[in-house]
């Protein structure tokens, strides 16, 4: 479902300031496959997620979505493959529209728009049946502003967003890492239930290695802008926080050194 080929990325080449956030980065994900990134700091995660989004161009090597090359497509035109959600809560939502409008912006993802965006009764009735899911009561103010939402409530009503086309790549960029540990552990579980319903292809960064380990099927390490362990399956869940420590340290030659993720 998702091929990354030999990808690289330098900011600021041939400057004092210049930067290889990617080097030679390649990643394979089968369908289905809900796959946890982890990484100290400057590791290429989230150059990586941009890469996919079309943020930025590549340098060299090439990036495919279910047999569709998007290497030099425009970052809006890849809109119909892919949904994301972001660290900050207050990203991927507009803040002064409505729920079931933002729903409704999320439903015609894709297709044209226009400045009068009509929603139906048909629609409405589907997005509340939506909102239910997410176990907020938010289906009882779907004409509220969601820029008066808890910052809990606008990450899961942007993961029900960008779940609800079905997207053939899910991007999960850190979208726990401002929330409250027991707001955290509830958009997870909304994360892999939504995951699960639609066997959604999903890359997830993530600060924490517990919920690296506990979520998903799959784990890749990156350092240095490029991956460094892979492991799946079986493996996968027998692994502990020690282990990937002392993997890290193994591979790298150094210690880890990204004190936020060793405090989680």
């Amino acid at each position: 479902m998702l091929k990354i080929e030999n990808i690289s990325k330098t900011f600021n080449a041939g400057t004092v300031n210049e930067k290889i956030a990617l080097d030679g980065l390649n990643l394979h994900l089968n369908p289905g496959d809900f796959c946890t990134v982890i990484g100290g700091n400057g590791a290429g995660k989230s150059t990586m997620l941009n890469a996919v989004a079309g943020l930025w161009p590549v340098d060299t090597g090439k990036i495919i979505i279910d047999g569709v090359d998007l290497t030099n497509m425009p970052e809006y035109k890849r809109a119909k493959y892919l949904g994301r959600v972001f660290q900050d809560p207050m990203t991927g939502t507009a803040a002064s529209m409505e729920i079931e409008e933002n729903l409704a912006l999320a439903a015609r993802r894709g297709e044209r728009r226009f400045l009068k965006m009509r929603i139906t009764r048909k629609e409405r009735e589907k997005y509340r049946e939506l909102l239910k899911t997410l176990d907020l009561g938010l289906e009882d103010r779907m004409t509220s502003k969601v820029g008066l939402l808890s910052g809990g409530q606008r990450q899961a009503l942007t993961l029900l967003m960008a779940t609800l086309k079905k997207p053939k790549l899910l991007l999960l960029d850190e979208h726990t890492a401002a929330l409250d540990p027991k707001t955290a552990a509830k958009v997870l579980e909304t994360t892999d239930k939504f995951v699960a319903k639609d066997n959604l292809t999903t890359l997830m960064i993530t600060h924490n290695m517990k919920d690296a380990i506990a979520h998903g099927n799959r784990l890749i390490m990156m350092y240095e802008g490029h991956v460094i362990y892979d492991v799946s399956g079986e493996e996968k869940k027998k692994l502990h926080v020690s282990d990937l420590l002392a993997k890290f340290e193994q591979v790298s030659g150094s210690e880890f050194a990204n004190d936020r993720m060793m405090l989680n």
